[in-house]
């Protein structure tokens, strides 16, 4: 095989794989889109203050290990990960 026989069959795959993403790109847009859902308020995040308080033990970095308030945020978040309850 020549090398103008091997850049028609390119230029030929080329064309074909072009002609392919049109027809579907086409046929995309005729289809009807669901409605979007149209919001009157901003949606706000509820404030999560055990989220709060690890969010802030974890930039405190190595001095977290002796907080209170970082220890306790900690137990209560395993408490909450492994689904136990108060009594141990």
């Amino acid at each position: 095989m020549d090398g103008k026989m091997l850049a028609r069959l390119l230029a030929v795959i080329f064309i074909a794989f072009a002609v392919t993403a049109a027809a579907i790109d086409m046929a995309r847009k005729n289809e009807p889109q669901p409605p979007r859902p149209i919001s009157t308020t901003n949606p706000v995040a509820p404030v999560n203050p055990l989220r709060q308080t690890l969010e802030r033990c974890q930039k405190m970095g190595d001095a977290s290990g002796e907080d209170a308030d970082c220890l306790a945020a900690w137990d209560e978040n395993r408490r909450r990960f492994l689904g136990q309850d108060g009594d141990r």
